[in-house]
This record gives structure tokens, sequence and C-alpha cells, in this order.
């Protein structure tokens, strides 16, 4: 009888804890993505055009020059050359601008 009770106890300190953390980190993301939504508002309505990607946000793959594939060899004195996916835009052929981060103004 002692020990149903006790496990009744724990189980209820268990749901109260689980509760408190689950609710605490759902409260930490929501507080994360708001404020997420509110510097890229306040960067696109104050912000300056970006002037590397021309306000796109992206621009052509520096890498593989839009292909989308490039011409790899392990060895340093190549026999065969394997055309290998872009390691930098994963073969969409655009990339995201750096200097703005892909919202399309500094």
């Amino acid at each position: 009888m002692f020990a149903g009770g006790a496990s009744q106890a724990l189980r209820v300190v268990a749901t109260v804890a689980a509760t408190l953390v689950g609710g605490s980190f759902a409260v930490g993301f929501l507080s994360s993505s708001i404020s997420e939504r509110v510097t890229s508002f306040k960067k696109k309505k104050y912000g300056q055009p970006c002037r590397s990607c021309k306000a796109i946000g992206y621009y052509t793959c520096r890498l593989c020059k839009g292909n989308g594939m490039i011409s790899w060899s392990p060895l340093y004195d190549p026999v065969f050359i394997n055309p290998c996916v872009c390691p930098t835009c994963d073969g969409f052929k655009v990339q995201r601008c750096l200097n703005c981060l892909g919202y399309g103004c500094a």
C-alpha cells in the first residue's frame, strides 16, 4: 500500500515537471520566431537595398557558375574527372546572398 502511494505522487511530480519543461520550450521557440519576424520586417522597411544581389536575396552560384555540377578529381594529377553536384548550391544553381543573408536589404 505504501509503494502504490509513492508511485502515484511520483507520477504527479513527473507530469508537472514535464508540463513545465515543455511549456518553457514552447515559449522560447515562440519568442524566438516572433523576434526573427520583427527583425526581418524592420530590415525590409528601413534597410538599404542590397547591391550584391540587386535586392533579390539570391545570385548565381559562383563555384559552379550556375551549372549545378562541378568537375572533381580526388588526385592532384587527375586521371579521371568526375562530375559532382556543387557543394555550395547543392545543384540548385543559385546561392543565398552573403551580404544581406537572403533578405534583399542590407
